[in-house]
């Protein structure tokens, strides 16, 4: 018994053999153990184009984004601009359209005047789902007559290219000379049986791209306007050109009637009155 304590005394100082053991076959499994490898991120997916809420995949995106790049790093004002207005609800139940954001693109496609405005009334609906506006987006926004008068002044002597301009135009509360607007949704070869297509329509047809597939982007729907004008500017400008030449035309033949009328009738002599000479 005296033997039997001495052991159990040994055993506590020393600890248990087995636990011992336990502990050799751990540290000698860990050093043989591989290190855990980092995890690596995957890659973010790209970035929307401002004020998109995209509903594409890749592919369609890097399309899109890939054929709207602008083709030259050139941002001043050129001969033909591109615009595209978003448009906010006010008035009592919100459907009196005001312009929320305004954007200019030259013919290269680089924003030459992009802001957000500030409406005359007080906003009652931002549209978001299809203008891409939010209240923070109109916090810091310009007063309207400060960019209805940039605007104005951007245009004056230009061609002014868009989708449905008279909209854009009318929430300006401005006008534009007929002869330089260049309207995608009135071009007659554009036209589906007599009536007007979207401009997602036409930039799917033209460029095979896809756009307004959820929340609309001035920036972009003005470039597509002005890239499908591009596309088409010869054979437009040649049948504007054509029309003006036929107006000269019927004018100067008109011109000339009337004079040769009023000439006849200068020297007519009634027959009856000749018998009275």
């Amino acid at each position: 018994m005296g033997g039997g304590g001495t052991e159990s005394v040994q055993i506590r100082k020393n600890g248990n053999p087995n636990w011992a053991q336990l502990q050799q076959m751990l540290s000698s499994s860990t050093k043989h153990r591989r290190r855990p490898q980092p995890t690596i991120p995957a890659p973010a997916a790209p970035e929307p184009l401002p004020g998109k809420g995209r509903e594409m995949d890749d592919d369609q995106y890097q399309k899109t984004a890939s054929i709207l790049t602008p083709t030259s790093d050139d941002c001043s004002a050129t001969d033909e601009l591109a615009m595209d207005c978003e448009m906010v609800g006010v008035g009592i139940d919100g459907r009196k359209n005001a312009l929320g954001r305004v954007t200019l693109v030259n013919t290269w496609g680089n924003v030459v005047y992009d802001e957000y405005v500030c409406p005359l009334e007080r906003v009652v609906d931002f549209r978001t789902e299809f203008s891409g506006i939010r209240p923070k987006n109109l916090k810091k926004a310009k007063e309207f007559l400060v960019v209805q008068k940039k605007v104005s002044d951007l245009l004056k002597g230009r061609i002014l290219v868009g989708h449905a301009l008279h909209n854009d135009l009318k929430v300006l509360m401005l006008t534009h000379p007929k002869k330089d607007i260049r309207d995608t949704a009135q071009y007659q070869p554009f036209k589906l049986k007599g009536r007007r297509r979207a401009l997602r329509h036409l930039a799917s047809q033209i460029l095979n791209i896809s756009i307004q597939q959820h929340e609309h982007c001035s920036i972009e729907d003005a470039r597509s306007a002005m890239l499908i004008y591009q596309k088409h500017k010869r054979g437009w400008e040649g049948s504007l050109k054509a029309k003006r030449h036929l107006r000269e035309q019927h004018g100067k033949h008109g011109v000339s009637k009337k004079r040769k009328k009023d000439n006849n009738n200068n020297i007519f002599v009634n027959p009856n009155d000749i018998s009275k000479i």
